[in-house]
């Protein structure tokens, strides 16, 4: 199985696309960030310096690891889906599960080497701007020099290998199940998982009025609640859709016509599988915004102290911009992959739309609605987490229950999710409507 899953990626690349470009981040940013830690155990570095230096590189690659896990998770998943029949033929010719499995895994870490080597070179150029930013804001001496050494490359290939290896498993797994006719209902360790989430995440925001408005701490409460609570709306997001559709189905016709009906039957059918749209989109929602409201709240209560900010806020700052920044960049990359993989895979679904009468007009209408509905669905989940984390946080830094802050920066966030959602799927589904509706459902037939 495992020559079978090297021919897979040599004969037919474009498959793994998505996942190689999600590795290839991933390993790119472990690999820079962990790269400080080579930095930092250099001779001649001071303890400052040091210390500096190894606080990014343990949060942010830890936030790191994560976030490749849930990117090549998520286009291993929908890659996984979209070969059911090639799946359920290996079944018949005699393929075991074991068989399937290992095929898919050997393909993940194919795959995932050949990223995490092609990431080795912007991991270098990354570690040494990160440097060159903390000594330009007066965090790190400028007489260190980066060091690019076996912490980075074992991270980076550890970590991006191991994360694609485990998520092709876990997708596998449910595929190979329901070729062999033997699926079963898998979703309740997920449901603990996700009342776990909410359980703690609360727990985490209540525990921020514990703080004195002065502790250094006192953000990583709320911050952490509001994480965990984006991860447990995120898990209950299909649920929480099809209540959500419920409420919209008469506005919806009303407002779009046909194609507002046909996109609320659809993602009630297909809420589950929508989950892995949301999900990127919840988590990024939720963490951008309560990271940079609780942040600039944080700033503001530095400038009206009259205080110098230590080193200790500075690199409290960088870090928090920076894991944004890592946000913003997988929840769009798993976000995109997600929506253009499930929208170019209905392409025999468009054409029996097309053949029992819809328009192309009212086929992409319908997507656009659909794309809608998810963005508005994502940004209110994640925004209700934030707020969570946000409200706290501010009544005992600031003394008010509702911060200073204005709603530019929640606009921007939400800007970034519309443009990314909308734009992704209305393109993907306008080039997948150019195939003629006969064709598109006897190639896929």
């Amino acid at each position: 199985m495992f020559s079978l899953a090297m021919r897979s990626v040599r004969h037919r690349p474009g498959r793994f696309g998505a996942t190689l470009l999600a590795s290839f981040l991933g390993a790119a940013i472990i690999m820079a960030f962990n790269s400080l830690h080579d930095t930092a155990g250099a001779p001649g570095v001071d303890d400052v310096s040091s210390e500096t230096l190894g606080l990014a590189a343990g949060v942010v690659g830890g936030y790191g690891t994560l976030l490749v896990f849930f990117a090549v998770a998520s286009t291993l998943t929908v890659n996984v889906r979209q070969r059911d029949e090639e799946i359920a033929l290996l079944r018949s010719a005699g393929a075991t599960p074991a068989q399937i499995r290992w095929m898919v895994v050997g393909e993940a870490a194919a795959v995932a080497v050949v990223a995490a080597l092609l990431a080795v070179g912007p991991a270098v150029l990354g570690g040494q701007a990160l440097l060159t930013g903390f000594q330009d804001s007066g965090q790190v001496a400028k007489d260190v020099d980066h060091v690019f050494g076996p912490v980075a490359v074992a991270a980076g290939f550890g970590v991006t290998v191991s994360a694609s290896m485990g998520a092709a498993f876990l997708a596998v797994r449910r595929a190979t199940r329901a070729a062999a006719g033997t699926a079963r209902a898998s979703g309740r360790w997920r449901r603990l998982g996700g009342w776990a989430a909410l359980a703690l995440g609360t727990a985490a925001v209540g525990a921020t009025f514990t703080f004195d408005a002065t502790d250094p701490g006192l953000m990583a409460a709320p911050a952490y609640g509001a994480i965990l609570l984006s991860v447990g709306l995120a898990v209950f997001s299909p649920a929480l859709l099809r209540v959500l559709l419920d409420r919209l189905e008469r506005p919806l016709g009303t407002l779009f016509g046909a194609s507002g009906l046909l996109a609320v039957q659809n993602m009630r059918r297909r809420a589950t599988q929508l989950s892995g749209v949301l999900m990127p989109l919840v988590l990024f929602t939720g963490m951008a915004t309560g990271t940079l409201y609780m942040q600039s709240i944080e700033n503001d209560a530095i400038d009206a102290s009259g205080l110098t900010r230590s080193v200790e806020d500075k690199n409290l700052e960088t870090l928090n911009l920076t894991v944004v920044g890592i946000i913003v960049v997988f929840s769009c990359i798993m976000l995109i992959n997600s929506l253009y993989a499930a929208t170019s895979y209905r392409r025999r679904e468009f054409g029996q739309q097309r053949l029992a009468g819809a328009t192309p007009g009212q086929v992409l209408g319908m997507v656009g609605v659909e794309a809608l509905v998810l963005t508005v669905s994502g940004i209110v989940l994640g925004s209700a987490a934030a707020v969570a984390g946000i409200l706290p946080f501010s009544s005992v830094r600031a003394s008010a229950l509702v911060p200073d802050q204005g709603l530019g920066t929640w606009l921007g966030i939400v800007a970034v999710a519309a443009a990314a959602t909308l734009a992704t799927s209305v393109v993907t589904a306008r080039r997948t409507l150019r195939t003629p509706a006969v064709r598109a459902v006897a190639v896929t037939a």
